[in-house]
């Protein structure tokens, strides 16, 4: 008897329906060649017989002792994972008459099985989810634990089970599960960012605060500068409570990447706060980017409509580094094989930190530098000056006093009030380039738009010219500093760029200045 089931392939952060066709009877050429498995499984899905045959008889069923081939379609794209488990063995219960065939063309079925017929999660079930409902399946079977991710899909009926048995009585028509049913939009709205960090947690830094609301009006990337135990981390994992709050679109965009790549936690749901990212330094490129034998997102994907803090950014390897300098432009990455080509998206912000040198204590107010002649400057090289040609703001922190840290009077801006008025940036940048799909803050400007957007009156003109001359800028500062100064003038709702905004942008550009490192 031949069957077939539906399942899924996921490629990049999109889902490919997959035919699970199981063919049953006949005998078999050897006594221990009962199953055949084809259509470019990997091991992992060659394995599951082992798991199918275990789990089928731990729920009272038999395996079928005939010849059974099962053909996974199309035949010529790569299977990969466990996930399969749960449609092979449902098909071949089917096949060998044990199970009513006719309500298995109407789902979708996803599952890994334990030997014991329960389910364990997969990855990637939104993708799929959305795959079904374009494909016009009636519902979706998968396990318990990711049920709440693939039900934000509206119409589309979303069982979450815990073993085989369960999914045979849902085809049956003896279950008592019902479709799980989640109204995906007042859950987003009711968590929507929701932050277990504040800036009212930080005493002092009122400068440092201010750069990082800079930050995050005009989408810029910053450089966080300053000796240990100055906060520099501390007031970067603040950042994504300043940021606008993720739109619906964003959050399920931004979910699909972390369901791809398994870092959902089990019964979570929609993703909607802005994913805040920390590698270790010792990271590989592979990891950063994306990629593998099985490509994968990577951090940079994982921190999408998000932050990407890279701590300590002079102790990464400089080929990890400059693998971040493409995606930073085209905010995607293209991972490439020799059989299969994959995009993921990668707009992220750059948030870095490090010490100026490597005592940690160069131009500190009250510590002394012991690093010999040059170390400086040869510290700071390992940062390659075409990725700190996309970093707009280089903020010096410097130690907060005793007298603030032990202030009792004295109360922060909460993150909230910080973030309505980068709201306020953001809508005025949102109005100004309406025009332009590809472009949403002030970051964003290619070179010929600052020209035309960022004009500035003849003091300005004079200023920035003076600037550039006695600090000894270089040339690659000219269009950044334009950029932040026009930030900083949306977060004034002013239309022009006044000399106050100039000058601001101006001290934000430390590591460009002729003679910094000494």
């Amino acid at each position: 008897m031949l069957v077939k089931t539906y399942s899924s392939a996921v490629h990049g952060v999109d889902a490919q329906k997959i035919t699970v066709e199981v063919s049953s009877g006949g005998q078999p050429v050897a006594s221990k060649n009962f199953y055949q498995l084809v259509g470019l499984p990997d091991n992992a899905v060659r394995e599951g017989f082992q798991r199918i045959e275990s789990a089928i008889k731990q729920v009272g069923y038999k395996m079928p002792r005939a010849l059974t081939v099962v053909n996974l379609a199309p035949a010529d794209i790569r299977k990969e994972g466990s996930a399969y488990d749960l449609p092979i063995a449902l098909g071949i219960l089917a096949a060998a008459g044990q199970i009513d065939p006719d309500e298995l063309e109407h789902y979708v079925i996803m599952g890994e099985l334990a030997l014991d017929g329960a389910l364990r999660p997969i990855k990637g079930a939104l993708p799929i989810a959305i795959q079904a409902r374009k494909e016009k399946f009636k519902g979706f079977i998968l396990p318990k634990q990711n049920a709440r991710e693939a039900a934000i899909v509206n119409d589309l009926n979303v069982y979450g089970v815990e073993n085989l048995l369960d999914a045979i009585e849902i085809l049956d028509g003896k279950s008592s599960i019902q479709p799980l049913v989640i109204n995906t939009r007042e859950e987003f709205y009711d968590t929507q960012n929701v932050y277990e960090v504040d800036f009212s947690d930080v005493k002092g830094q009122e400068n440092i605060k201010r750069a990082l609301e800079l930050a995050a009006a005009g989408g810029h990337n910053a450089i966080l500068i300053g000796p240990p135990g100055a906060g520099k981390t501390m007031l970067a994992r603040r950042l994504p409570s300043i940021l606008p709050p993720l739109n619906l679109y964003e959050a399920l965009e931004t979910t699909k990447i972390h369901s791809v790549a398994g870092t959902l936690p089990n019964n979570a749901g929609l993703i909607t706060t802005r994913p805040f990212r920390s590698p270790h330094h010792t990271i590989s490129d592979v990891a950063l980017v994306g990629g593998g034998s099985n490509p994968l997102p990577g951090e940079i994907s994982l921190a999408h409509n998000g932050v990407l803090f890279l701590d300590e950014l002079p102790e990464f390897k400089r080929t990890v580094l400059e693998v971040l300098r493409q995606p930073m432009e085209e905010r995607h990455v293209t991972i490439s094989r020799a059989k299969v080509s994959v995009d993921y998206p990668s707009s992220f912000m750059l948030i870095a930190s490090m010490n100026p040198c490597p005592c940690g204590y160069y131009n500190h107010p009250e510590k002394e530098c012991v690093c010999g002649p040059g170390v400086v400057k040869r510290y700071l090289t390992k940062i390659s000056g075409p990725l700190l040609d996309r970093i707009d703001l280089h903020v010096e922190v410097t130690p907060v006093s005793y007298d603030e840290l032990s202030s009792y009077e004295k109360t922060s801006e909460t993150s909230k009030d910080i973030a309505g008025r980068v709201v306020s940036a953001r809508e005025i940048q949102a109005e100004r380039f309406k025009d332009y799909p590809s472009l949403y803050c002030n970051a964003q400007m290619p070179g010929r738009m600052v020209r035309e957007v960022c004009q500035l009156n003849t003091a300005g003109v004079n200023l920035l010219k003076k600037a550039m001359e006695k600090l000894q800028l270089s040339a690659r500062a000219y269009d950044r500093i334009l950029k932040v100064a026009r930030t900083a003038a949306d977060l004034a709702g002013s239309p022009d760029i006044k000399i106050e905004h100039l000058a601001e942008a101006i001290q934000y550009r430390s590591l460009d200045r002729e003679g910094w490192a000494g």
